[in-house]
């Protein structure tokens, strides 16, 4: 081989399938005899079930069957996935309710019938007749002492308390206290293809396979063996390919478990497509959380303590527990030192739909809230914006860098590597800062309003504890490389490719990435929390590494002084004398009689990477964005955007581009125009694209990326995460630079998204004022 392709900036493989329309996706998926599934709803987002009569709907034309509640019975709940010991009313769902339906949206029953529109129309003709109770519809409903109860338990999952110092005596003593209440409204993560699972029973040999729009595969297969009754060899999970996860497609719904429990009831194969409709309804949402937060200061700008008191809404279950508001708790301090430092969350039910990651896991969340604040202080204390950030930064000599907080893993959070003032010193420099006050007078003296704000992150990445991946060998040289994750964008079968290519000193288009396939690999996690750079590609170097060394060890036999290049193994200086590495692999997979293998090795030449991670690695970066206002519309214009990110020793420079240019555009939606609203009675009033904007292409300002690589010490490729990275600090940059564009109004941005009238009314709020 010549020249090394890590860290190359290789074009991705799966584009030319994908933009040419041969991209295949489970509705994609067909099969003689295929069963299509439609599903009733609830229509209340509390109600009780009177009565459920599926008689009329099984007389319609096409239907095969109804699966109302009963028949789910057995099955009992949902898993609670992640648990947590603060945990004091774990509720997840049944599988079907069996008495009570907790949100809009939630699946009652199924309906099966030989076309999908005939399931549709068939689901008129169900009988269901439900008893309204009242609905918890808010957070401020949930916490009314005299308010509606979403379970028998109360409405409290969680209460969670973290101290790091004494915060509470700091502040009274600090100089300068700042107090703000901060509200961030929920959000989607609204992939472009819905969820989808088709499944199908081959009752000879006792096994099910299902093709399914999962991100954690072998969750799904281990949870299907256990409800199935089956071992977890006769499951088959297959993803191909994934049109966005984002998070909310590594839950397991209802859905995921009965269509591959009706193939086999049914015996023949079975298909559920979400509607779009469906997938604002009923899939997982995040974002929304109620923040009141102190911060003290020393007169010259140093942090003295933080204390934030949060209210999380969890929806009305919990089957990922308390994960997003822990995430939450724990990087509010940042890159920042904050030697006090008080955190409280109180995890609340509400009668909406549950609460999941969605791309960022709660972290948006706390970046804004230490943000916003960053730049109230600074304002207070007459400090420049970007002067304060670097008095509290964190050092590049200081780590590793404890922080004194339990994080998500239940181990310390401690970050591993980084050169923060670095990252904020490219940014300014990139974005010019310096000559911004002189840009905005002038932009103010002719009519209009810009603002320039700031904001830095650190995320936790590389969550563990392993990701799985095996590589082989066949007769013909081709190499295979078998992933647990499933890919929904991510470029798994450019990068891992790229890993394994050097390692065995083969060719890229000799290598197939077949990621998300269970019968490939028996063990993995999934394709979550910015993890699969960090473990599936440290896996992957180390299973082609086994392979290297097998082969060299098999070849050994045959010829002396061996070096693999170019996907052959020959003698050094001897270019000539050699062996292809299909010849080895033919040796290891099928030997003559008589003839061991080197060493008793194990037949085959292929090997299967678990590596572990002691913790989670820590990715960084610094935000800045450029607005313009029109105060008379409520109008945000995003003007310039630059980014500077730091996620260790890159892949592959022009993915991690991708994946950055993709989070930015997550985060300027959930900065502007994206928000799912219930009403009062907690009916959905955002159930279509036209009420639940999205950004489009218009809404994007060119995005300019720069990076600093600190390389982790924590595996041996030095990767961070780099998937979630641009949303963490988006909305909280564009709400500074909103702040900034108004501060002659005195408008104060305390919450998010910053929509047109929000933004509107906040303007005129301020003029009566």
């Amino acid at each position: 081989m010549g020249e090394r392709l890590f860290g190359a900036r290789v074009r991705r493989r799966e584009d030319g399938r994908l933009v040419t329309g041969r991209g295949r996706y489970v509705a994609d998926v067909t099969h003689p005899g295929l069963l299509h599934v439609a599903v009733h709803r609830s229509p209340y987002a509390h109600a009780r079930i009177v009565r459920v009569d599926p008689a009329e709907a099984r007389c319609q034309p096409g239907v095969v069957h109804v699966m109302v509640p009963a028949d789910a019975a057995a099955l009992g709940r949902l898993p609670l996935l992640v648990p947590h010991a603060s945990l004091v009313t774990p509720a997840c769902p049944e599988m079907l309710p069996q008495e009570v339906v907790s949100y809009a949206g939630q699946a009652v029953a199924l309906v099966v019938a030989e076309s999908a529109a005939q399931a549709e129309d068939a689901l008129d003709a169900l009988r269901i007749e439900y008893e309204p109770l009242p609905a918890v519809a808010s957070l401020d409903d949930a916490l009314r002492p005299d308010g509606p109860r979403v379970h028998s338990g109360g409405n409290v999952a969680s209460r969670f308390t973290q101290r790091v110092g004494d915060a509470a005596g700091e502040l009274a003593r600090a100089p300068v206290v700042l107090r703000e209440r901060f509200h961030l409204h929920r959000g989607a993560g609204m992939a472009m293809e819905t969820r989808a699972i088709s499944a199908r029973w081959d009752a000879d040999l006792g096994q099910i396979t299902v093709w399914s729009t999962t991100q954690a595969p072998q969750i799904l297969r281990r949870l299907l063996a256990r409800y199935l009754a089956i071992p977890e060899h006769a499951v088959r999970i297959v993803t191909q390919d994934i049109g966005g996860g984002f998070g909310p497609k590594a839950i397991v719904y209802a859905e995921d478990i009965l269509v591959p429990f009706l193939a086999r009831a049914l015996e023949r194969p079975v298909r559920f497509v979400e509607t779009r409709r469906e997938h604002l309804l009923a899939v997982t949402q995040e974002r929304d959380q109620w923040h009141d937060v102190e911060i003290g200061f020393a007169r010259d700008g140093r942090i003295v303590a933080m204390r934030d008191t949060f209210t999380h809404d969890c929806g009305a279950f919990v089957s990922w527990g308390v994960i997003v508001p822990i995430l939450t708790s724990v990087t509010v301090p940042g890159p920042y030192r904050v030697p006090n430092y008080e955190v409280t969350l109180t995890a609340i039910y509400t009668n909406r739909v549950p609460v999941t990651p969605v791309r960022g896991a709660g972290r948006p969340q706390a970046v804004f809230v230490m943000e916003r604040m960053l730049d109230l202080a600074a304002e207070r204390l007459g400090i420049d914006r970007v002067g304060l950030r670097e008095r509290n930064l964190i050092q590049p000599e200081e780590f590793p860098y404890d922080v004194g907080l339990v994080s998500r893993d239940n181990g310390p959070r401690r970050y591993d590597s980084g050169n923060y003032p670095e990252c904020l010193r490219r940014v300014a420099e990139a974005v010019g800062a310096a000559g911004f006050p002189e840009e905005r007078e002038r932009a103010r003296a002719a009519g209009r309003a810009i603002g320039l704000g700031f904001a830095l992150f650190v995320e936790d990445t590389g969550l563990g504890p392993y990701e799985g991946i095996r590589v082989r060998v066949d007769p013909l040289g081709r190499v295979f490389v078998f992933s647990g994750t499933s890919s929904q964008g991510q470029a798994h079968e450019t990068t891992l490719a790229q890993v394994v290519a050097d390692e065995l000193s083969v060719p890229l288009a000799q290598i197939t990435v077949i990621p998300g396939d269970t019968a490939g690999i028996s063990y993995g996690v999934g394709t979550f929390a910015s993890r699969v750079g960090v473990l599936a590609s440290t896996s992957a170097a180390h299973a082609a590494s086994e392979v290297r060394k097998k082969a060299l060890a098999i070849a050994a036999d045959h010829l002396e002084d061996l070096v693999l290049e170019d996907g052959r193994i020959v003698v050094r200086g001897a270019p000539g004398r050699g062996l292809a590495l299909g010849d080895v692999a033919a040796i290891a997979t099928a030997p003559r009689p008589g003839y061991a293998l080197p060493g008793a090795m194990d037949p085959g030449l292929e090997a299967a990477g678990y590596v572990h991670v002691p913790q989670s690695t820590y990715s960084n970066g610094a935000h800045a964005a450029v607005v313009e206002v029109e105060p008379e519309t409520g109008v945000v214009r995003l003007l310039r955007y630059v980014a500077v990110d730091d996620c260790g020793t890159m892949i592959n420079p022009l993915v991690v581009e991708g994946q950055i240019h993709g989070g930015i555009a997550h985060g300027i939606g959930n900065a502007l125009i994206e928000e799912i609203v219930y009403d009062a009675a907690g009916q959905l009033a955002t159930g279509t694209l036209m009420d639940y904007a999205l950004p489009r292409a218009a809404d994007l300002p060119p995005l300019e990326v720069h990076h600093v690589i600190t390389p982790s010490p924590l595996n041996p490729l030095g990767v961070k995460g780099a998937g979630e990275g641009g949303t963490l600090p988006a909305p909280a940059a564009i709400a500074n630079a909103v702040a900034d564009a108004l501060r002659p109004l005195r408008v104060v941005v305390t919450e998010m998204p910053l929509t047109r009238e929000r933004l509107w009314r906040r303007v005129r709020a301020a003029a009566r004022d």
